[in-house]
């Protein structure tokens, strides 16, 4: 892999630069109302889908979907809300990269998402996780700045079954030294024996085509970017990875330096939706910026923490959900997998965690599709409550309208959000 130091300027697609200017040309400033993400659109903004929305229609099983979504393919196409751009357009891109964020942006996403850590010297950036620099970016291939990760790398040891591993966080280095790196496509090597090697892990199903030197942004350079764009914003904080407070900063002062950032560059509050796993980040925001709290996103993952977590036993989630909506929650958001499942007959059909939460008043957003793999291959972790009834990519498309026509999402995340953005603009959503 070729070392970069820093980048000051990059090249971008064409679809991304006429996609600046539709943004430029055609938009307005939008002030209507902003209680929802979806349906919200006071300027119609042309968007550029490229060919893989109708890859995916071609590939579809035959029936009234496939038949409704072909006679779309010729457009118009607009950018839409119910489009969500998962770490940008993270499939072709470098994730939370400026090239990530503008092609997410030209194929129509919306809503755009910074996840939000810090660094040593406690200023906000956009990484997945606050220690993921070591597969997202260079860092290993920078000898001073590879000297201060937590874990430098260590080499596969084949004969003793030990995978190559290395852990560098933005924690362990400053904004400036941040700044000085390359983003590049997720992903190592485990049988690595070299940085280098290491480096050099993109999944097959992605590409390193647009992936030589990713543009990295801070927290406030994405807003400057979205707000430009005139799309929203979610921001996600990120659980830190070092003791809190750190150095002093504390939990709450660093829910609180998120929003401070938007606040400071007069984005109001009906334009981001702030995310969190944490409930108590959530109920921080409530407390204390109210406008910004209501439209906080809860982002559940309690699948990953609780042996009893069924998506389908109504039991479990009527009371829970009604518990959530009295805490102020308003917006919740699981993975693909818990808000479907499948009927006796293979048929994709809403959980009883969908239903429960549609009950108890919550609204609610998904996440991330084309994130873990082909469909045609059984489309991996977000996928697994439906593996027994996809089989080709096009499947992509029966999940989505189960999502909007009998869950009623507000929004999806997606990797790749032209998908997405083809089928809002389809069904008139």
């Amino acid at each position: 892999m070729k070392t970069f130091h820093s980048k000051t300027a990059s090249t971008l697609p064409g679809l991304v630069l006429l996609g600046l200017l539709l943004s430029g040309c055609n938009s307005s400033d939008n002030n209507a109302s902003t209680s929802t993400p979806a349906q919200d659109q006071q300027e119609k903004v042309g968007a550029n889908l490229g060919p893989r929305p109708q890859f995916l229609v071609n590939d579809m099983d035959e029936g009234p979907l496939k038949d409704k979504l072909a006679q779309c393919s010729k457009g118009p196409f607009y950018r839409t809300d119910f489009s969500i751009g998962h770490r940008g357009a993270s499939m072709q891109f470098p994730e939370h990269t400026k090239e990530a964020y503008l092609a997410a942006i030209d194929a129509g996403a919306g809503i755009v998402e910074c996840d939000v850590t810090f660094t040593a010297d406690k200023q906000l950036v956009c990484r997945h996780s606050q220690c993921d620099l070591a597969t997202t970016t260079n860092i290993l291939g920078i000898p001073e700045l590879a000297a201060k990760c937590r874990q430098p790398f260590s080499p596969a040891d084949a004969a003793n079954g030990v995978n190559a591993s290395a852990e560098c966080c933005t924690s362990d280095i400053t904004l400036d030294e941040f700044k000085q790196l390359c983003g590049k496509m997720d992903g190592f090597n485990p049988k690595a024996t070299t940085a280098e090697t290491f480096m050099k892990g993109t999944p097959d199903w992605r590409t390193d085509l647009y992936a030589s030197c990713g543009t990295l942004m801070t927290h406030a350079e994405s807003i400057a970017l979205f707000k430009e764009a005139r799309v929203k914003m979610t921001p996600e904080l990120k659980a830190a990875s070092v003791p809190m407070p750190f150095d002093g900063f504390s939990q709450q002062d660093y829910a609180q330096k998120m929003i401070d950032e938007y606040q400071a560059a007069g984005v109001p509050a009906k334009n981001v939706y702030p995310q969190s796993f944490n409930l108590e980040d959530v109920q921080y925001w409530l407390a204390n910026n109210t406008d910004f709290g209501r439209q906080a996103v809860y982002l559940d993952d309690r699948y990953d923490s609780d042996s009893s977590f069924n998506p389908n036993d109504m039991s479990q989630w009527q009371a829970d959900m009604q518990r959530l909506k009295a805490l102020g929650v308003e917006i919740i958001a699981p993975p693909l997998w818990v808000l479907v499942g499948l009927d006796d007959s293979g048929k994709i059909v809403p959980s009883a965690y969908a239903l429960a939460a549609k009950e108890a008043g919550l609204k609610i957003i998904t996440w991330s599709l084309e994130r873990s793999g082909p469909l045609a291959q059984g489309g991996g972790w977000y996928y697994q409550s439906i593996s027994g009834s996809i089989n080709n990519d096009g499947d992509v498309y029966q999940l989505l309208d189960v999502l909007a026509k009998e869950i009623g999402v507000l929004g999806v995340f997606s990797d790749w959000p032209a998908t997405v953005t083809y089928y809002a603009n389809c069904m008139d959503i």
